[in-house]
């Protein structure tokens, strides 16, 4: 039971809506290293993109027994041990760098998101516990709220301390000397040694944090009662929960594709030709847009059918992607840019969607769609394999067949009573 008083209330609050900025910035920062890292060990786009599938393959590998962790340890230890974990991860990079290998980076990452994993699955329940049901969601969205936050100003933070020196060319390496060549490659791997050692620091700290606050754990049992669970085939009867989770992994897919590739195509020379810096510069203005969209979404929905309008988002992004695939110049980046804005309301909804009208499989279809997340992982992975074959610029046509679907289930759920 919930016997936490007003002041414990407020103080838990903070510190798990601290963790949610957190979890946001780490998962945005990717962006940063994708460039970077690409620039260090000169990686093709499918390489460069093992980034994103290694940190979201993460979910789809950990999400199970994240949530046995949770049973077990409930939901406040499991946040802190999350937050440990990730300290770990974020740790790792001091090694990877120092050794300069893009496997042990790898490595890293996947340890790193392993932490978050647990983070997520114990942290949205948590949150919804810290108080009466009625003000539950609300609660909620001031996290996501933060989440978004997280997301919006890590490009801007990671481009100063990681991209602050000009990443050169594959070409350029190549007319250095040897000698030039190291200590070019050993500077560039070791930018993010100090970022991530502090972003360890404080993954630590907070979990030191989490762990010595008096609270209650708040494992969501309830004494004496038996609890009926449905299985996981059961719960897949349902289309909405099927086309949900489908929709969930091409949202997310879509989301990290973009993202993960917006430097790239924003600093080439028949887009904006800027610097990398520079375009990590702008980054935050489509992560910015998810959290700006979030308010706005969330204020629309008490009056509008929410997934009608999930499929007008959707339509909307799908043609936002489309300008950018078939224009040049900074018009191309901006339309891109702008999709975020119509990101923000997608993940919710589809969740929410999903799950609606579940019963007891609710819990079996929270997890299903919290391992199609997953789709992080695959789709900035084919959209490489294919901006490798053709251009990067063309490769958005992936993203855009994902809203597209999204587009579908978003008008296919609104005509359900």
């Amino acid at each position: 039971m919930n016997t936490m008083n007003e002041a414990q209330r407020k103080k838990a609050l903070i510190i798990v809506s601290s963790i949610f900025f957190m979890w946001g910035f780490l998962t945005c920062l990717n962006d940063i290293l994708i460039p970077h890292l690409k620039g260090v060990f000169s990686l093709s786009y499918t390489e460069s993109a093992l980034i994103q599938f290694t940190f979201f393959g993460a979910y789809f590998i950990m999400s199970l027994p994240a949530g046995t962790l949770v049973s077990k340890l409930g939901y406040k230890n499991s946040i802190s041990a999350g937050l440990f974990v990730s300290a770990i991860g974020a740790f790792l990079f001091v090694p990877a760098a120092k050794i300069e290998s893009y496997p042990l980076f790898l490595g890293a990452l996947f340890v790193l998101a392993s932490g978050i994993t647990v983070l997520q699955v114990a942290a949205n329940a948590y949150v919804t516990l810290l108080g009466t049901e009625e003000t539950a969601s609300s609660r909620l969205n001031l996290a996501q709220a933060l989440n978004s936050l997280g997301t919006t100003v890590a490009p801007k933070i990671g481009g100063l301390f990681i991209l602050s020196a000009t990443v050169l060319t594959a070409d350029q390496i190549a007319g250095m000397g040897l000698a030039e060549q190291l200590a070019y490659k050993t500077e560039q791997a070791q930018a993010v040694q100090g970022p991530y050692t502090v972003l360890g620091l404080i993954l630590l700290l907070l979990a030191v944090g989490m762990y010595l606050l008096k609270l209650p754990n708040l494992q969501d049992k309830e004494a004496g009662a038996e609890k009926t669970e449905a299985t996981f085939s059961q719960a897949l009867k349902h289309s909405n929960l099927v086309m949900g989770v489908i929709a969930l992994f091409l949202y997310v897919g879509a989301e990290v594709s973009i993202g993960s590739f917006l430097i790239n195509f924003i600093s080439q020379s028949d887009i904006m030709g800027i610097t990398e810096s520079a375009a990590a510069g702008l980054v935050p203005i489509y992560w910015g847009g998810a959290l700006v969209g979030r308010f706005v979404g969330a204020f629309l929905m008490r009056k509008w059918n929410a997934a009608k309008m999930l499929g007008i988002a959707a339509a909307i992004a799908a043609v936002l992607v489309a300008g950018a695939v078939l224009s040049t110049g900074p018009a191309a980046a901006w339309t891109l840019l702008a999709v975020g804005l119509f990101n923000s309301i997608m993940f919710p909804t589809i969740f929410s969607l999903g799950i609606r009208g579940l019963g007891a499989a609710t819990e079996k279809a929270s997890s299903l769609l919290v391992m199609a997340i997953v789709g992080g992982a695959i789709i900035p992975l084919i959209q490489g394999v294919v901006a490798d074959r053709m251009n990067l610029q063309h490769a958005f046509i992936l993203p855009l067949v994902c809203y597209l679907f999204i587009c579908f289930y978003g008008f296919k759920e609104s005509s359900k009573k």
